[in-house]
């Protein structure tokens, strides 16, 4: 396939944009940087610059795409959320998913598929409820956030392209995202859980949450949202003893909600509310998780990384 990837030098984009040259595909990168883009990525992938609020020639690369993956945005749980902040992480989703759906609506000349990121933010926090893609939609900034984003992709279904909602919980991998910030207060035997503790926690595999994406790239069977989470969500307490019993660490020095609150502003809400998501959909349409329990996860991320410091 032919395929467009934006956001394609983070934490999920880069890994994906290597997966699928493995697998055959060819890539086209639009970037903000296309030079650093192309000193990350190896060289087969073709780097276009591109900006989300203006026309310009990087929409000409649509006429012979077969798929779209939108990952672009601004980092959501990094820094305070100041008002200029939430300005920042709305918009960069809204003006890149609307750029997208543009180019497709004036360019694709084939159907395409587009595979749209989101989140399970979508459902707001939440009590002990199981949550599928049926679920109802929550409140706050985050439900808010993911409702215009889902709009805004959904658009490009009324000319044809067949349009796919990832909404993802937390990606789990050693070089990035939350696990990464919180195995070192783990390591320091300062590590704990994060008030109330009873919240719950959907995560995912790096490696699942890209292989989903391809799954829903090829599965024309695919519409809509579906949950990019492990089929067993945890609550905090659970996943921050299971990190310590993997890192050999006590999980004793919990974190008040308070503190959050004070050093994060509405930020640390998300630390402190969650949601008991299941992939319904990935599950009913065949998808094979490759991690689906915590433990032996996390036990092969941690250790995986450990090895890797060592051979280097």
């Amino acid at each position: 396939m032919r395929i467009i990837v934006t956001g394609g030098t983070g934490f999920i984009g880069r890994p994906l944009v290597n997966d699928l040259l493995e697998n055959g595909h060819s890539v086209t990168v639009l970037s903000r940087n296309a030079g650093g883009a192309r000193a990350l990525l190896p060289s087969p992938v073709t780097c276009i610059n591109w900006n989300p609020r203006a026309a310009g020639t990087w929409s000409a690369v649509f006429e012979a795409a077969d798929a779209v993956i939108n990952l672009a945005g601004a980092p959501i749980a990094e820094g305070r959320w100041t008002e200029s902040r939430t300005r920042l992480i709305w918009d960069s989703r809204i003006s890149s998913t609307k750029a997208v759906v543009e180019a497709l609506r004036s360019h694709a000349t084939k159907r395409c598929v587009l595979v749209n990121a989101s989140g399970i933010g979508y459902y707001g926090a939440s009590d002990d409820r199981l949550l599928d893609e049926g679920a109802a939609r929550g409140t706050g900034f985050l439900a808010d956030l993911c409702l215009a984003w889902e709009s805004e992709a959904m658009s490009a279904s009324e000319f044809g392209t067949r349009v796919v909602l990832a909404r993802t919980g937390m990606v789990l991998e050693a070089d990035g995202g939350a696990l990464a910030k919180m195995v070192m207060p783990f390591r320091l035997f300062a590590g704990g859980p994060i008030m109330p503790g009873t919240q719950w926690v959907s995560w995912i595999h790096r490696r699942d949450h890209i292989g989903l994406i391809q799954w829903a790239l090829v599965n024309d069977g695919v519409s809509g949202p579906f949950n990019s989470v492990a089929p067993e969500p945890v609550t905090m307490n659970a996943f921050c003893e299971v990190l310590g019993r993997v890192l050999h660490r006590p999980s004793w020095v919990p974190v008040p909600g308070i503190a959050l609150d004070i050093l994060l502003g509405e930020l640390g809400t998300i630390m402190t509310t969650g949601q008991r998501v299941i992939p319904a959909k990935a599950m009913a349409e065949g998808y094979t998780f490759q991690y689906s329990k915590l433990a032996p996860t996390l036990q092969t991320i941690l250790i995986g990384a450990e090895n890797a410091l060592k051979a280097a």
